[in-house]
């Protein structure tokens, strides 16, 4: 049967090949033998262009009449191999064979493309196209700046909300004090005064935390080395947690130094430890630990205006109840947090992300609910060794300000009632106060004066700044010690490190705190004449 079956596909009765009816002339022979061959492999050709875009396309892929197309293109080709084999092989019956498939292939080919049709027309143009990619771009831009104007009310609203609550203290606290010392009651006013100190003091914390998440705070990087730093924050860290909490130092032991402010970092881990403490009610354990790092580009592919390099790693874990995909999609934006009203700003994180973002750094952060919470900070590395290993986040003894009476100290600061303060102040040690109301005339006094030991100015002034008064000032007087006080000193601090004898103090701050502050910087520019 099967051998029958042969003898028809090939030669069923002793038919002859095409090849006869071209008389054997070989010029028409190898004409039809060519061209056929040559339509076979171009047909040959575009079931394998098919597969290429199967697999780069395989939304195609599910659609029957792209598998019908290509079998039909297939068929086609193998037609006109088998017509360069019926010129000299009289294999009609595998000749009709194929035809047969390619006929009914063709015919349901056909039908789905008419099938298909509709589809096809309503494919866009490439001109509707590039409206369509125009009209979704403005409508990412309607939607980027909505969700700007949502976030500058929520920032606003928080701002507002806490600021009022501020000036409500001190506002009481000023008019119980004057009730009082109008009858004579002055035994309270210590009490007011107190008051009215804690709500400054907390305000002075809610505008260092905005700045700081608006990457616009006045730091001071120094090169700090964090095992020390990490290390002399222990107790202290110790102490906030509470005896449930147990802390955990895994430090490196030396390696590499970060560039950053120590103040800054210290607050930052502070806060960290804080909210770890409130996320482990039932205790837990805080575990603080530092690493090198090389961050290569593909490390940083989730991160913008971040360079590959040396990072020392900070990180902060916990083992409390984590954090809801959802609460961590939003850990960082301002005023959003999940404490009660009243126990906190959220503010914390925000104000931790901006600092390490504006000391060129970046912050990683990873939870999962009732697994913990890690945050890791890295910090830029510093070559050099460590000039800071540290500092205490309390507030700094008074400086003795023996030896400083008779300097000569110049302030300039644009507003005036200010301006009033720390000239009182200054005078009240002993120092000889000169004073201007902005930058050039600032720079006209420091050209002039005989004698100056030390210059206190504010950053923040029109024409000529605080920063721009400093450097100027010590192009002519090399090595004057210079305290500069800022409010928001915008760009005028960013642009490199401070030198030696120029730091910073930022507003508001306590009278005494500037006193002890110019004490200090003045005995040491008197120790290093």
């Amino acid at each position: 049967m099967w051998q029958e079956l042969a003898r028809w596909l090939v030669d069923p009765s002793g038919l002859t090949p095409h090849g006869f009816c071209l008389l054997w002339e070989p010029g028409l022979l190898w004409m039809h033998a060519v061209s056929d061959a040559a339509i076979a492999v171009a047909y040959f050709t575009i079931p394998a262009a098919l597969i290429v875009i199967a697999r780069r396309r395989r939304d195609l892929v599910f659609r029957p009449v792209f598998w019908l197309f290509a079998a039909f293109i297939l068929l086609c080709g193998s037609g006109h191999v088998l017509d360069v084999l019926t010129l000299w092989v009289p294999a009609y019956g595998l000749q009709g064979v194929v035809k047969v498939a390619t006929a009914l292939v063709s015919v349901v080919t056909a039908v789905a493309l008419w099938g298909l049709l509709p589809q096809a027309l309503a494919f866009p143009s490439p001109s509707q196209l590039r409206e369509a990619d125009a009209a979704l771009r403005d409508s990412e831009a309607r939607l980027r700046q909505a969700q700007k104007m949502e976030a500058v009310g929520q920032l606003t609203g928080g701002i507002a909300h806490d600021f009022n609550n501020m000036l409500q203290g001190i506002a009481g606290s000023l008019d119980l004090m004057q009730r009082r010392v109008a009858q004579g009651r002055t035994e309270d006013v210590g009490r007011y005064v107190s008051t009215a100190r804690q709500s400054l003091d907390r305000a002075a914390g809610l505008t260092h935390r905005m700045l700081a998440f608006a990457r616009r705070q006045a730091l001071q990087p120094r090169s700090v080395a964090p095992d020390t730093l990490v290390r002399g924050m222990a107790e202290l860290i110790g102490r906030t947690v509470g005896p449930e909490v147990t802390l955990d130092l895994r430090l490196r032991d030396g390696g590499w130094s970060a560039l950053c402010d120590a103040n800054q970092l210290e607050s930052a881990l502070l806060n960290l430890a804080i909210n770890a403490r409130d996320a482990m009610p039932g205790g837990g354990t805080l575990t603080i630990s530092t690493a090198d790092r090389v961050l290569a580009a593909v490390d940083l592919t989730d991160q913008d205006g971040v360079a590959p390099g040396e990072y020392v790693e900070i990180a902060v874990a916990d083992t409390g109840v984590g954090m809801s995909p959802d609460v961590l999609a939003r850990a960082f934006e301002p005023f959003f947090t999940t404490k009660p009203i009243g126990q906190g700003s959220g503010l914390g994180l925000s104000q931790i992300y901006g600092f390490v973002q504006q000391s060129g750094g970046l912050v990683r952060l990873e939870s999962a609910q009732g697994r913990g919470t890690v945050l890791r900070l890295y910090l830029p590395r510093h070559a050099s060794a460590p000039e800071v290993v540290g500092e205490s986040v309390a507030a700094p003894p008074p400086a003795a300000v023996a030896d400083v009476a008779g300097g000569t100290v110049l302030v300039v600061e644009d507003e005036g009632e200010v301006r009033a303060q720390i000239v009182e102040v200054l005078s009240d040690l002993g120092c000889r106060v000169v004073q201007a109301q902005d930058g050039p005339s600032g720079l006209q006094m420091v050209q002039s004066l005989e004698r100056l030991d030390m210059l206190v100015t504010d950053v923040g002034m029109p024409g000529l700044n605080g920063r721009q008064l400093a450097d100027a000032a010590r192009e002519s007087r090399p090595g004057l010690p210079v305290l500069l006080i800022t409010g928001y000193a915008g760009t005028a601090l960013e642009d490199r490190a401070l030198p030696q004898g120029i730091e910073v103090m930022r507003k508001p701050f306590a009278l005494d705190a500037l006193a002890a502050r110019v004490g200090a910087m003045l005995e040491v520019a008197c120790a290093t004449r």
